[in-house]
């Protein structure tokens, strides 16, 4: 008689429990069954994905994360399943060959990434977020398919430490500045160059955030802040909305801001939050 009363006040509270999560989850909330889609930069991994996504979990804004296998020939295979109506489900991708720089190559793997699961799930809609060297998979997709209806359609852009105008001490101009009015950069690198067509391109319903670090010294001991701020020049005030935000302190570092409570903060604020 005993154990069969804890087992009834347990179950009461566990319902309970569940009944009062969930409106407080429906209320703070989008509920959307419009995926976000997350890109790795430079010899990265679906990894360096987990902790965003293991914290927008944690906050109750999504249950449902799968990954997306990227093999070297870009064929895309899906690993795990969103159920029918899954609020917020979120899309990690993973690069076979995350070292390759081609940028036209990458961007026609996003653009394979999002045709996979438009055929699975037959999404009309998508949110993107992209690390690093992933911001130019994602700016040469918008580049060359941005103009597509036929595809899922961006609803939002989050680029975090995006080497839009080049990585420190590799392709990024020497003594790089912007106007900060336009985000202009004093010199232009070849691939920026040729993302410049996208300045009466970009798709105009995309709302994006722009998130870099800082370690006191103006960039992210990889990125330069002024690199990353590029990005305004590129979209040309066409955005929907653009906002941009300097994350600082010791994970702001570049290989550290992806595992950053701030960025998962102002990612879910950006994406979720009503």
């Amino acid at each position: 008689m005993i154990f069969r009363r804890y087992f009834w006040l347990s179950l009461v509270v566990i319902l309970c429990t569940l009944v009062w999560t969930q409106p407080v989850h429906a209320a703070k909330y989008v509920q959307s069954t419009t995926p976000t889609i997350f890109f790795h930069g430079y010899n990265s991994g679906a990894h360096a994905e987990q902790f965003m996504v293991n914290g927008i979990k944690k906050a109750g804004v999504s249950k449902t994360s799968i990954t997306a296998e990227v093999d070297a020939d870009g064929k895309v295979t899906l690993l795990g399943t969103i159920p029918r109506q899954a609020a917020n489900p979120l899309v990690m991708v993973n690069f076979e060959n995350s070292r390759n720089t081609d940028y036209t190559m990458q961007g026609q793997w996003v653009k394979n990434v999002i045709v996979k699961l438009q055929d699975r799930y037959h999404f009309k809609r998508i949110n993107i977020e992209a690390h690093s060297m992933g911001n130019l998979a994602v700016m040469y997709y918008l580049l060359h398919d941005g103009r597509d209806h036929r595809l899922p359609q961006i609803q939002k852009q989050a680029a975090l430490a995006g080497t839009f105008d080049g990585a420190m001490g590799w392709n990024e101009p020497a003594n790089l500045t912007i106007n900060p009015k336009t985000g202009k950069p004093s010199r232009e690198n070849a691939s920026f160059k040729k993302l410049l067509p996208l300045r009466h391109t970009y798709p105009q319903q995309i709302k994006v955030l722009n998130l870099y670090g800082d370690l006191g010294n103006g960039n992210d001991s990889q990125v330069s802040n002024n690199s990353s701020r590029t990005l305004r020049y590129l979209i040309n005030d066409r955005a929907a909305s653009y906002k941009e935000v300097k994350i600082t302190g010791p994970n702001a570092s570049h290989e550290l801001l992806h595992r950053n409570p701030q960025v998962n903060r102002e990612l879910i604020k950006f994406f979720w939050e009503k």
